[in-house]
């Protein structure tokens, strides 16, 4: 019986894929085997022996400790992609409302109530302090093209703009979902000279914090509005500051608030709105579980931060799941002691990422004595050793 702690609300759509008879799901379960959360902050959390995988049901991680999960053997998964279309939605609405003063027409409109008839009139002569541009004609730049940002590119071109696209990691499988009348740039100088309109659509990691700073802000045209929906750190906010008040950035459009960005004028603070619809916390839920299954189960892993990408069908013998430090010696340590055991070996998948290494090893025999996964937890540098029958 595999034990799974959830830290958050977890849609039951994606909680109903544990069967009863192979899971035990609770919120306050004593060593997990598997942890499922949200926006949980796990960082001063103690990690018990017992647990394996983290599984985070969306794209960001920055809220689990990583470096600390992968000292430990502890493999983390996140959905990349499963929320993607609620996230493009709300990058077409902040589009929309970077170009029209659409919720300060709202908002104005709503001062009115109790004028009566007059309600009419004042509509009429106060419109025009509200007017907008279109989108049409426009271009728009769309840094990072992932599964979001791929959907944005289409979607704005499907609307009628020009778009320019840059990722000098732009994935083979991206890269067939993009429209072929989306221009590609390597220079981003070159992008940002060019754009009305800036969509930010890249990870927050060390590298790319403070991403957007004064250094890009001169690259790009006066009055251009600006989108950031992927991570509030991605943009320097001192920077931003004097571009909104020079008038270099027209607009800024935020899916991630803080209390500075609440000051500013022309900022528009969304509460983190972009993956809460029904459907894609539904969608990450069911891919977060899946992917915890498989790799409880079979010892496959897709979709995770910090192990290497590993599948293998399975076969009817044992299997072993052996996580260790990339280190050259030890895939030959663990070939000997099979081979003394007599142990015979039908497939093997070893991965490397980073300074770690993931091997699967499938054997003919159907049970494999406690000494032999003795003998290989005692390597040097191995981290982790699991038997599956």
């Amino acid at each position: 019986m595999y034990k799974i702690q959830t830290l958050n609300a977890i849609d039951p759509g994606g909680l109903s894929l544990f069967s009863s008879d192979k899971y035990q799901v609770s919120e306050d379960t004593g060593n997990p085997d598997a942890i499922v959360l949200r926006s949980f902050k796990m960082h001063d959390m103690e990690l018990p022996p017992s647990l394996k995988a983290v599984a985070r049901a969306g794209a960001g991680v920055n809220n689990i400790p990583i470096d600390k999960c992968t000292e430990k053997g502890i493999v983390v998964f996140n959905t990349p992609g499963a929320n993607a279309n609620g996230v493009k939605e709300l990058v077409i609405t902040g589009l929309l409302l970077t170009s029209r003063d659409i919720i300060d027409g709202v908002n104005w409109a709503k001062t009115l109530k109790g004028k009566g008839d007059q309600v009419a009139p004042l509509i009429e002569k106060g419109k025009k302090n509200f007017a907008g541009q279109e989108i049409e004609g426009k271009t728009l730049a769309v840094i990072g093209l992932g599964a979001i940002g791929v959907l944005v590119a289409n979607a704005a071109k499907a609307l009628g703009m020009n778009i320019v696209g840059y990722d000098p990691y732009l994935s083979v499988q991206h890269a067939l979902k993009l429209s072929r009348e989306v221009t590609l740039v390597q220079d981003i100088q070159q992008l940002l000279s060019k754009a009305d309109y800036i969509s930010i659509n890249i990870p927050l990691i060390p590298e790319t914090k403070g991403y957007i700073n004064n250094e890009k802000f001169e690259m790009m045209k006066d009055g251009v509005r600006l989108l950031n929906f992927a991570r509030g750190g991605l943009v320097d906010t001192n920077d931003l500051k004097e571009a909104l008040t020079s008038g270099k950035v027209a607009r800024y459009v935020t899916d991630f608030p803080d209390d500075d960005m609440l000051q500013l004028e022309n900022v528009i603070s969304i509460p983190h709105l972009g993956a809460s619809t029904a459907e894609s916390e539904t969608n990450c839920a069911i891919l977060a579980v899946k992917q915890v299954m498989d790799y409880l189960e079979n010892g496959n892993i897709v979709n995770s931060v910090n192990f290497p990408a590993a599948s293998m069908d399975r076969h009817k013998g044992c299997r072993l799941l052996i996580t260790s430090k990339n280190t050259p010696t030890i895939i030959s340590q663990i070939s000997d002691i099979l081979a003394k055991a007599n142990l015979n070996t039908d497939n093997i998948l070893s991965k490397k990422r980073d300074s770690i290494a993931y091997n699967i090893i499938d054997v003919s025999e159907t049970d494999i004595e406690d000494n032999i996964k003795n003998q290989l937890e005692a390597i040097d540098g191995v981290m982790m050793v699991r038997i599956l029958h």
